[in-house]
């Protein structure tokens, strides 16, 4: 929207249209701020977030009831650093799931507060709005302390938007050094020199066609979704709608956290129509160029056993087939959004960038130029 748009629904609220009621207020506001049906889903999603649980309390019935999102904020465990530090984890993967199923077996009821059965606002390592330094996340809407090792709960994501229009051409000017052309597919655009040289030999119009010349460049885009990635979004999606406005031949396939058995193409569907990463390996060359998207943090257990991670019971660890990829595609790279200096301090990313043999690069204008001159060796 424009400034234009922005004042009108200031005017439109001074005049009281909205009649201090959300949902006058929200038709109020996408009549005068979307100007494109595509985008009314977005606005909805903002709309949504911005106010969820909240109802007009003037119209409620004495006594007013509160939302219980409010409520339920009351249940989440804040403790300070010190009490954290004397908080002790249970001993590695193998001694955490079983004591859930432990827990499983033994709990009969609803658990709220304590260190030991599956609650909220507690300090057990299973379930909602607590604390543990490694624990399994039961119940809980996103991420607050980012100590989970597993999560118990159907996550949605969304797609990233490759029509985003980029606030910086920067990005797409390191892409474009990333460059192969050739001349491939239907003879379609007009060859002016051949049709004149023709023409004068022939003695009449005898037009010439060829193939367009193309960036021959193919590209297998990974990109990590979901939990801390959240943050990224924005860097994202200008990434993405800059590699597909500068590659012709790109495939794009989703992953949470590291890569497993399975991608997928559209995260509303992504337990309905996965791709099985075996097939990704046998169905695109060895000539495309890999790119991996993701900040790449997350419990060293992902990356190393079997079993974790932290949405399904995978059979192999995801540092497997991600060998398996740098394996198949020796121009491989991994672009990570969070800041250089912060990368020692995390586990994870010290393992995957051994994966890829120092291969990572921050996503930022120097690391992109690094990595596209990686990719063109």
């Amino acid at each position: 929207m424009s400034l234009r748009e922005y004042l009108n629904l200031m005017e439109a609220l001074e005049a009281d249209l909205a009649d201090k009621r959300v949902e006058d207020f929200y038709y109020l506001s996408r009549a005068i701020l979307v100007k494109d049906e595509r985008h009314l889903d977005r606005f909805d999603r903002v709309f949504g977030h911005v106010f969820e649980g909240l109802e007009l309390l003037s119209d409620a019935p004495e006594p007013a009831h509160i939302p219980e999102a409010w409520l339920r904020k009351f249940a989440e465990k804040h403790l300070s650093d010190e009490e954290k530090a004397r908080i002790e984890a249970l001993g590695g993967w193998d001694r955490l799931m079983e004591t859930l199923r432990e827990r499983l077996r033994e709990q009969k009821g609803r658990h709220e507060g304590g260190n030991k059965w599956i609650g909220t606002g507690g300090t057990s390592p299973f379930g909602a709005y607590g604390y543990n330094p490694e624990g399994i996340r039961i119940g809980q809407d996103g991420n607050r302390n980012f100590r989970a090792v597993k999560v118990w709960d159907k996550r949605e994501f969304r797609d990233l938007d490759d029509s985003v229009e980029i606030g910086t051409r920067n990005i797409k000017v390191a892409l474009k050094r990333l460059r192969k052309f050739a001349r491939t597919g239907a003879a379609d655009e007009l060859d002016l020199d051949d049709t004149i040289r023709r023409t004068a030999d022939k003695g009449y119009l005898d037009l010439s066609f060829r193939p367009e010349r193309r960036n021959a460049v193919k590209i297998l885009l990974f990109l990590d979704v979901g939990g801390s990635m959240d943050w990224h979004v924005g860097m994202c999606e200008e990434l993405f709608s800059a590699a597909r406005s500068e590659f012709k031949t790109l495939e794009h396939f989703y992953f949470h956290n590291c890569l497993y058995e399975g991608v997928w193409k559209e995260n509303r569907r992504r337990w309905q129509e996965r791709m099985p990463t075996w097939d990704v390996l046998h169905t695109y060359g060895s000539d495309y160029k890999v790119i991996f998207v993701g900040d790449a943090s997350m419990s060293p257990y992902e990356i190393a056993i079997p079993g974790g991670s932290v949405e399904h019971m995978n059979e192999e660890p995801g540092g497997a087939w991600l060998e398996r990829v740098t394996g198949v595609y020796p121009h491989a790279v991994w672009l990570n959004p969070v800041p250089q200096e912060h990368w020692r301090h995390t586990q994870s990313i010290e393992m995957i960038r051994r994966i890829f043999a120092g291969r990572m690069f921050p996503l930022t204008l120097e690391g992109l130029e690094g990595a596209v001159r990686e990719l063109s060796r």
